[in-house]
């Protein structure tokens, strides 16, 4: 399953606190120069690598899901109108708010599907997205991905950054592919069962390798691709 914390991780992470600081990505910045130095070169290339977390809850996540599949820029105009529309952004206002809302924010119907299925789900107790966070990711991302319109990618972003979760490795993320192609000079982007191969020596500290190369492939490309802000 995606985001399984792999042979030797589940343990390791187990014992790490979230990621809640900037000393906490040293840290890990640290950890894995010392793993695989061929990190090394790639964390001088990156620069500043962010810490980026959000508040856990229903508009977080929420912020994913409106991110999937477009750019940074679309998303963000997008979240700006659903955000104006529908203040506060929670599940019940969500719902109160209607179809007219939604089209008028930008949100494609299955975005819009997601979005209800998420709302009713944590409305009826049956998603706890707090409680997301507190727990050993693989059964966070077992929980989540039982809502229809979530994926691994939108659970392991979610617990990467409003979790802080230490060992997370969204290995499906495009971006995440292309920087690790471009480090390290392969002739195609890796698959995400390959690249979530390859990540498995970068743990415990695999959310912190995540932001590492999407702050390299923004350094390289010119332009961010970091799947939350700020």
């Amino acid at each position: 399953m995606a985001g399984d914390l792999g042979r030797g991780g589940a343990a390791q992470a187990q014992s790490l606190a979230p990621i809640d600081t900037t000393d906490d990505i040293a840290r890990g910045l640290a950890f894995l120069r010392a793993a695989d130095p061929r990190l090394d070169a790639i964390i001088a290339e990156a620069g500043e690598v962010p810490l980026r977390r959000s508040e856990p809850g229903f508009a977080s996540l929420a912020s994913v899901i409106v991110s999937q599949q477009v750019s940074k820029q679309s998303a963000a105009a997008i979240w700006e109108r659903l955000t104006r529309l529908i203040d506060p952004l929670d599940p019940a206002t969500f719902l109160t708010g209607g179809e007219d809302a939604w089209r008028e924010a930008g949100l494609s119907r299955p975005k819009q599907r997601t979005l209800v299925a998420v709302s009713e789900a944590v409305l009826a107790g049956r998603l706890d997205l707090d409680h997301m966070c507190r727990i050993d990711g693989g059964a966070a991302i077992a929980e989540m991905t039982a809502i229809k319109g979530i994926g691994p990618w939108t659970a392991e972003v979610y617990l990467l950054f409003a979790a802080g979760h230490p060992d997370i490795f969204p290995a499906g993320d495009i971006a995440l592919q292309a920087a690790v192609a471009d480090a390290f000079e392969l002739p195609l982007r890796p698959a995400e069962r390959q690249l979530r191969s390859m990540a498995e020596s970068w743990a415990p500290w695999r959310g912190v390798a995540a932001r590492l190369f999407w702050s390299f492939y923004a350094a390289r490309r010119g332009r961010a691709v970091m799947p939350v802000d700020a």
